[in-house]
């Protein structure tokens, strides 16, 4: 394979709200630089990124894929994400392995939700950025609107670097500002041919063209007086400072097409080549883990090796498949490498550069470059491979919390210990969701970003391991209590051929705040209950507490105290005093006013200020109760408490409520008694489930 010098690489990220056309545009990328032969569509099945039958089935991309072509002498590397939030996991991937990224905007729709959240990540991640306004083509698009709303919400970074040629169903070509030239598409020849700039476009091209050359001119001092003493510069002066201002995140230049009809997609690679930097452009930061300090790396063949794995594939034929992008140095086949995160040694088999699913084996991979290998044993997405006598690790992901749960069962019996596996290795593939077990009900639980992430995993399981699942609400742990006092004897006394069972105790039952455990005393006076029995006594409350009086849940906060009792010389039994505490258990608690108990939670609310009305009235629907509010990057905070009996489909319903801008976490924070009404409800629906599994 030939070797391109990091100068002659670019690293793409392509991002955006759901549905603007990204995987349509790699496509059309891949197909503009023959690396395919046709146009792939997503709504045909057709395209080469979106492979997975999930993908297929639901036409949307629902993981990051990665695909590489070569323009003009360059190599370039696109990493092509999922627009939908319940995947924003694969878009965080993503641009770890990226050098710039290009945002699609609908020229239809214009600013979206997830054009906001992508120029988020851009800026935590400090990424060079572009905009590329896609669907031009399409009956009711508008591109004045569309970057006008663009510069209304993200500020005078936004500068136009392309205009249209033709609207609508006539939209044939662009503009470029920078050198004043036109192309059109040639549909025959599936290239873009020079012409004339019409006479009526010149006014706007010398407009944007000001624009343009005032936001570069900001960028360096020196192009900054000749623009104040000239008004002039350039197109050597503008493409230079454009560069500059791309790679320090000043300018976010605007690129315009249609991915589908293949019009703008020559001119925009381009301008990928002459304005996105070079990975030999920016540094990476890590830190050296035999000393703690801060060490930089240049993209650079010179530099010791060093990569990082951005994104891991669970594949049960291949085993594990780790995406990585090398961020200095070079990596060769067959060869040893230190894995800096969980410091140890792995051997790696063959290299792989990957065109979607298609993986094509290479000896060698350079600085910039993104490839994948197999079969790495303790390798996991986000960790440092690197050179043993050089290491180096570079910062861990961060990915946002779950926030919707369902539980897992099996549809055939026995599947259980399947589904187990199944979920370790998908959760190698996606970090963003978490399995617990809910010993109390026996039950797997799943928590995502949303329900479809959900659905996903659930079918990833039957497609990749053929196992059958059946998703559910989780149980709510409920617990019981009481809130009176009572002090009642348990008698046990039986008697059999031989010897018979005799256990008699008096035990009071009381309430207590200091632990959620028993309390148990010992009051014992005179040997009436000798001592070898008491241990017995507390097992047997203690096993008796797993289940209430009411619905049979467990029970918390009570102390119980033993002051007196009787014994047999003959009889008595450690079993036989166990069984008399049982006894009096289930008397005391009956007599002691039980309730039930549900468990509240802590529940911070992120959200725009224009939301806190019906997000407020909805916390009050769910019995919560608002603690405070306050502002947090220019975002409202609600803190409040609500059941989490009514918090189960809230990650939804926040998200349809606030059009996805709002997001929340939540923690345990107490139990709380169960209002009347509905506490009568849940003890009548466990009293039914109860005579069923009886039946």
């Amino acid at each position: 394979m030939k070797e391109y010098k990091a100068e002659n690489v670019r690293n793409i990220g392509l991002i955006g709200h759901g549905g603007t056309g990204k995987t349509s545009l790699a496509e059309a990328i891949l197909f503009s630089t023959k690396e395919s032969d046709r146009l792939g569509r997503t709504d045909d099945g057709t395209s080469i990124l979106d492979y997975d039958p999930e993908e297929k089935k639901r036409k949307i991309s629902i993981s990051s894929a990665v695909a590489n072509c070569l323009w003009n002498g360059h190599k370039i590397y696109l990493v092509d994400t999922p627009g939908y939030f319940d995947f924003v996991g694969e878009v965080i991937q993503g641009l770890k392995g990226v050098d710039a990224a290009i945002i699609n905007v609908c020229g239809v729709s214009g600013l979206q939700v997830g054009t906001e959240k992508s120029w988020d990540y851009v800026n935590r991640y400090k990424i060079p950025r572009a905009f590329f306004i896609n669907k031009l083509d399409r009956e009711n698009s508008n591109y004045e609107k569309t970057l006008q709303s663009l510069k209304d919400k993200f500020g005078l970074a936004v500068v136009p670097i392309e205009i249209p040629i033709g609207k609508e169903a006539d939209f044939k070509g662009v503009v470029n500002i920078v050198s004043k030239k036109a192309k059109i598409y040639d549909s025959k020849t599936r290239a873009m041919t020079d012409v004339e700039v019409a006479s009526e476009l010149m006014p706007m091209v010398d407009e944007y063209r000001s624009i343009l050359m005032e936001a570069v001119a900001e960028t360096d001092e020196e192009l900054l007086d000749k623009y104040l003493s000239e008004g002039e510069l350039s197109e050597e002066e503008i493409v230079k400072g454009l560069r500059k201002g791309i790679l320090s995140c000043d300018i976010a230049p605007v690129f315009c097409g249609s991915a589908v009809n293949n019009i703008g997609i020559h001119t925009l690679l381009d301008n990928i080549i002459n304005y996105f930097p070079s990975p030999l452009e920016r540094t990476y930061e890590g830190i050296n883990p035999k000393t703690g300090n801060i060490e930089t790396r240049k993209s650079s063949i010179d530099e010791a090796f060093s990569a990082i794995v951005f994104k891991t594939i669970a594949d049960p034929f291949v085993g594990r498949l780790s995406l990585f992008r090398v961020l200095s140095g070079s990596i060769s086949a067959d060869s040893s490498i230190y894995n800096s995160t969980q410091d140890k040694m792995e051997k790696v088999g063959t290299l792989y550069l990957l065109k979607g699913k298609n993986q094509i084996s290479v000896d060698r991979l350079y600085a910039g470059e993104i490839g994948a290998v197999s079969k790495l044993q303790y390798t996991l997405t986000g960790d440092t491979l690197c050179d043993a006598s050089k290491p180096i690790v570079y910062g861990k992901f961060e990915f946002p919390e779950p926030c919707l749960s369902m539980t897992v069962k099996p549809k055939a019996k026995g599947d259980e210990d399947k589904i187990s596996t199944g979920l370790q290795k998908l959760l190698e593939e996606d970090p963003t969701f978490r399995i617990t077990r809910d010993v109390e009900n026996a039950e797997t639980i799943i928590s995502g970003l949303g329900e479809m992430h959900i659905e996903i995993i659930a079918n990833k399981l039957k497609n990749k391991f053929g196992i059958d699942v059946v998703l559910d609400t989780p149980k709510v742990p409920y617990r019981e209590t009481i809130r009176k006092s009572s002090d009642v004897q348990g008698k046990y006394k039986k008697q059999t051929g031989g010897h018979g069972q005799y256990g008699d105790v008096w035990i009071k039952f009381e309430p207590q705040h200091e632990t959620d455990d028993l309390i148990f005393v010992d009051q014992i006076v005179g040997g009436v209950v000798p001592r070898q029995y008491i241990p017995a006594v507390e097992k047997g409350l203690r096993e008796a507490m797993k289940h209430g009086v009411l619905a049979g849940y467990p029970v918390i906060g009570i102390k119980a105290t033993l002051h007196d009792g009787s014994y047999h010389p003959v009889d008595s039994s450690e079993m036989a005093f166990k069984t008399a505490a049982a006894l009096a258990y289930k008397k005391g608690m009956k007599e002691a006013d039980p309730v039930l108990l549900e468990p509240i939670m802590h529940v911070e609310i992120t959200i725009p200020d224009e939301y806190m009305g019906d997000v407020m009235g909805d916390i009050n629907k769910r019995r919560g109760r608002v603690l405070g509010m306050e502002q947090r990057n220019g975002l409202e905070v609600v803190t409040a408490e609500i059941p989490l009996a009514e918090m189960f489909k809230y990650a939804t319903e926040l998200r349809s409520m606030t059009q996805a801008r709002g997001s929340f976490t939540m923690r345990f924070e107490r139990y709380e008694e169960v209002p009347p009404a509905i506490s009568q409800k849940i003890i009548e629906n466990a009293q039914k489930l109860k005579e069923m599994e009886e039946e």
